[in-house]
């Protein structure tokens, strides 16, 4: 298991090889081709774990003493809570691998980043990194809430002046029609071929919900 001595290992190029490389406790870790998804993977699975062991104790409280602490080093304390915090019955939720998701773009853009200094246009910059990289703009959304959920459990824990928190929930989501971030498809109503062939086998309860619902959707359409 590495150590958390409070240095996040930086994803490297071997150039003799042309693989990714990563070093922990002096040891060479080779994760595959340079730049491959593969490689990030592995990097971001053995940063990962790094927050399974008691975090550096010298980090920045809200007043500002001790040594500064970077974004990679909350990500690292953030993730040791979240993997207990999101999890169900000793297994972890579908949660946690949401929020790796939402933070990677974090970490590779201003993981070396002092936290303090993360302001709404670096969210900013975040989230365009995830329109270039085409996701939906629900989805950048939701992904742009949780490094704010992150900001704020960081000024709860005293790493970071509430200040950075208020200041990231200046950035509202990305709107309809008003970015470059891609729709999905809207999701349409079930043909009511199909509602009818299921009716007769529910029971009177729940086909008479389905009735309503179907109802209600008819009249939602005539009036949009």
């Amino acid at each position: 298991m590495p150590r958390n001595n409070g240095h996040v290992p930086a994803y490297r190029l071997h150039k003799p090889s042309g693989q990714a490389r990563v070093i922990i406790n002096h040891e060479h870790v080779y994760l595959g081709k340079f730049g491959s998804a593969e490689s990030r993977e592995k990097y971001a699975r053995l940063i990962g774990e790094l927050a399974t062991v008691p975090a550096r104790t010298d980090a920045i409280d809200a007043c500002g003493s001790g040594t500064p602490i970077s974004i990679n080093e909350v990500i690292l304390a953030y993730w040791r809570f979240a993997k207990s915090h999101y999890s169900r019955d000793g297994s972890p939720t579908r949660e946690i691998e949401t929020i790796r998701e939402s933070l990677r773009p974090l970490r590779e853009s201003y993981g070396s980043t002092t936290a303090k200094d993360f302001g709404p246009k670096r969210l900013k910059a975040v989230r365009q990194t995830m329109v270039v990289a085409g996701l939906s703009r629900g989805v950048i959304n939701n992904r742009a809430r949780r490094i704010k959920r992150m900001f704020k459990w960081a000024v709860a824990e005293e790493f970071i002046p509430p200040s950075v928190y208020h200041g990231l929930q200046a950035v509202a989501g990305l709107s309809f029609g008003r970015s470059a971030a891609r729709e999905t498809e809207p999701i349409h109503p079930v043909p009511d071929l199909y509602v009818a062939a299921v009716l007769p086998f529910l029971s009177p309860h729940v086909a008479a919900m389905v009735k309503v619902q179907r109802l209600a959707t008819e009249d939602k359409l005539a009036s949009g």
